[in-house]
């Protein structure tokens, strides 16, 4: 993933939000805000054959201090019309080879419980659910749950 898709990837993450069930955020960022908070090494888009973009994956740090370097968080979206084709999951193994490839031992993310396709996807990918946060936060006026996701490497240690 790289400038060239920035609209498009931005397009594909505010779909994601105005349905309602991927994420506390209201609006995509600006393409400088969402590139500064990802790590460069770890993000992928799938292109369709003429270039469009199909999904993104991306991760971020989940904390500064060096006891958490091989823990990330990810965020993982697919455009509305290229769901159900293996997008999603093409992109979380992308995901995966790439972070355990640099040392990274776990993939970490929070997914709303009525987001059921996601919740899903990641068990079959080999992601665990660890647990519901529950009324974490305020979306549109009402409390949401969280359900916590994690992936933990086989072989990094």
């Amino acid at each position: 993933m790289d400038a060239s898709h920035a609209d498009q990837v931005l397009a594909i993450y505010q779909a994601g939000i105005d349905e309602g069930d991927a994420t506390f955020e209201t609006t995509a960022p600006s393409w400088e805000a969402f590139d500064a908070a990802k790590l460069g090494a770890h993000r992928f888009v799938a292109l369709d054959e003429r270039g469009g973009v199909l999904g993104w994956v991306a991760v971020s740090p989940v904390s500064d201090r060096c006891a958490y370097a091989g823990v990330v968080e990810h965020s993982v979206y697919v455009d509305p019309h290229a769901r159900g084709r293996g997008v999603a999951s093409a992109l979380l193994k992308a995901l995966v080879d790439s972070t355990e490839a640099a040392g990274i031992w776990t993939i970490q993310s929070g997914v709303f419980p009525e987001n059921t396709a996601s919740l899903a996807l990641h068990q079959r990918v080999g992601f665990r659910i660890l647990g519901t946060r529950e009324r974490i936060g305020r979306h549109h006026g009402r409390w949401r749950d969280v359900v916590l996701v994690e992936r933990r490497s086989p072989v990094v240690s």
